[in-house]
């Protein structure tokens, strides 16, 4: 695969389970020797500069590596001097990164006495705190409540004002809430690369639920009878109302309506079967496709 990510970006990496997502994360955070192949940070080259190449990175697990006896600002100021900062340097950069990340508050807590939401702020903060202009985020928002997502949501899109940020989650509403563009694995190779519009016109295909007053078997005797309607499928009967999802070939739902409003059915509701960004993730990643 090849691609390239600008600055200032926030990108989601989307993939199904064995896709090579892990795989390739690793070796760009050069967890991971590449068998072919470059991998470059601002022009500078990981295999002819490595030491350069990893001050300009951070790779931040699913699961933070703390010292849960530290406070944030002691670990903070542990994780900038392992990183080759000098203590001045850090003292002046903690400030910011706890503001960045919402932290102030806590910054003189243990990190043991947090909540997990807060830890995965800690585990941001320690990945910026050298100012990378890569970072890389692997699933940061997995086990946090509603409250904790809406929060990581803005730390997220924040970070994309001073560097760029690689995301890797399988939740796919947050890659339309944080993200700038897409990237989609399938196998080991790049199936798609873009933004998340241009990504549900590339899908192609539409899946819709449709609710109508008509029994059943005129409902599928008028489906079946168009072109555009790939499968049908009731999901139910009640006191002469027919629910059914349909796959149409095409996004021309307006045709579907037309058609079905011709043929005397009334139509009474008519919505995404799916996620539209679910639905395009679906179709490029599906066996066969």
């Amino acid at each position: 695969m090849s691609f390239n990510i600008g600055a200032n970006t926030v990108v989601g990496f989307l993939g199904l389970n064995g896709a090579g997502k892990t795989t390739t994360l690793k070796v760009i955070a050069g967890l991971l020797p590449a068998s072919a192949g470059t991998v470059r940070i601002e022009g500078v080259d990981m295999s002819e500069a490595p030491d350069t190449f990893r001050t300009r990175l951070s790779f931040l697990p699913e699961t933070p590596p703390l010292y849960p006896e530290m406070t944030v600002r002691e670990f903070l100021s542990f994780v900038g001097k392992l990183r080759g900062m000098k203590s001045a340097a850090v003292e002046a950069r903690i400030p910011e990164v706890l503001e960045k990340c919402r932290l102030t508050p806590r910054a003189d807590w243990v990190i043991d006495t947090l909540s997990h939401g807060y830890r995965k702020r800690v585990g941001i903060a320690s990945a910026i705190i050298h100012q990378p202009r890569l970072v890389i985020l692997d699933e940061p928002i997995s086990g946090l409540d509603p409250e904790q997502i809406i929060e990581m949501r803005r730390v997220v899109r924040d970070l994309g004002k001073e560097c760029t940020v690689l995301v890797s989650s399988h939740i796919l509403p947050e890659v339309r809430q944080t993200c700038d563009r897409v990237l989609v694995l399938k196998k080991g190779r790049l199936v798609y690369e873009g933004t998340e519009a241009n990504l549900h016109s590339q899908a192609g295909a539409c899946a819709i639920r449709l609710a109508v007053r008509c029994p059943a078997a005129r409902l599928l005797a008028a489906a079946q009878g168009l072109s555009l309607v790939a499968s049908i499928e009731v999901e139910s009967e009640h006191q002469g109302i027919t629910t059914a999802t349909l796959a149409l070939r095409e996004d021309r739902r307006e045709d579907l309506i037309a058609a079905l409003v011709g043929a005397g059915i009334g139509v009474r509701r008519l919505e995404d079967a799916v996620d539209e960004l679910e639905r395009a993730f679906l179709d490029l990643t599906r066996e066969g496709a």
